[in-house]
């Protein structure tokens, strides 16, 4: 069967699929479709092209690019995949959008006097995905001793909350500060030190953080209901947690030596920094303010 009878030409392909010339040029030089020649040198399609110019326009309005609708004609991926990849770009780009709007309604909305400290602030903090990373390296940093890979990522994920999708003003502002308090030379190199100190005298971290865990876990009722500091079981189980692993009894000369050890949990910066947690992740009690509350207890306890 001669080559004109059994195939089409660009112009017949553009009138059977509304794709515009050009544009079927444009994908023949791109190798995303494929064509032959006739005799007299012509673009000649089979009938295949129809249904291949048909998926590429429907993945093109669906905002996919050229290099992923190759990999779906060619085989390499599937039309799933592609889709999917997609989508999961898109949500990038919209949480991207977000901050950013948020982020101008936080300048907008501020009051003119503190207008241009908001906007420093936040100018230093554009990107959310590069603030958490921020976050993360200042809690490295003080995690001087071994832990187990379970217990550090339990920890991070409630020292370091995840930027919300959909940010208010007030979230974008509050992740912006948490950010400066992490940027706080001294604040650093006091917990810092207060860290390798005590790892010289700790036997074993893990022991700590799951005593220390279980003590949150009885004192999140009390910080919930906002019930003052006191002495209790709550505050029994944090002081054994720290005497444990230390060797040593809970004694009043201990609770008093143990009053210095946790006197970083107790720095305003710090307690600020877990407020501002609250404020992003909508905690009503972050795993830093039921420390501070055993801490308080602790002082309670000793005075």
């Amino acid at each position: 069967m001669p080559l004109r009878e059994e195939t089409l030409g660009i112009g017949e392909l553009a009138r059977l699929t509304g794709v515009p010339v050009r544009t079927i040029r444009f994908y023949c030089d791109e190798g995303i479709i494929t064509s032959v020649r006739s005799t007299g040198n012509h673009r000649r399609f089979d009938r295949a092209a129809v249904e291949r110019l048909a998926l590429i326009r429907r993945l093109r309005g669906l905002g996919l690019g050229l290099t992923p609708i190759a990999h779906v004609l060619s085989g390499e991926r599937s039309m799933a995949e592609a889709v999917s990849a997609e989508r999961a770009a898109l949500d990038v780009r919209l949480a991207e959008l977000a901050w950013r709007r948020a982020s101008l309604r936080a300048v907008e909305e501020a009051d003119p006097a503190e207008r241009a400290g908001r906007l420093e602030l936040l100018a230093a903090v554009e990107d959310a995905s590069a603030a958490r990373d921020r976050l993360e390296r200042f809690w490295r940093r003080l995690m001087v001793s071994p832990v187990s890979d379970g217990i550090y990522a339990s920890f991070l994920s409630m020292a370091v909350p995840q930027p919300p999708a959909d940010p208010s003003p007030l979230q974008v502002v509050a992740y912006a500060e948490l950010v400066h308090l992490a940027g706080d030379r001294s604040l650093t190199a006091g917990l810092r030190a207060r860290a390798l100190a005590n790892a010289r005298t700790i036997g074993d971290e893990d022991l700590l953080m799951h005593g220390v865990g279980e003590a949150v876990t009885l004192a999140q009722p009390c910080v919930v209901a906002g019930e003052p500091p006191r002495e209790g079981p709550e505050l029994d189980r944090f002081v054994a947690a720290h005497a444990t692993v230390r060797g040593r009894g809970d004694t009043p000369a201990f609770r008093r030596e143990l009053m210095g050890i946790v006197e970083s949990d107790r720095d305003p910066r710090v307690r600020r920094y877990w407020r501002l947690v609250g404020e992003v992740s909508g905690e009503r009690a972050t795993i830093g303010a039921m420390v501070g509350w055993l801490t308080d207890s602790l002082e309670r306890s000793v005075t």
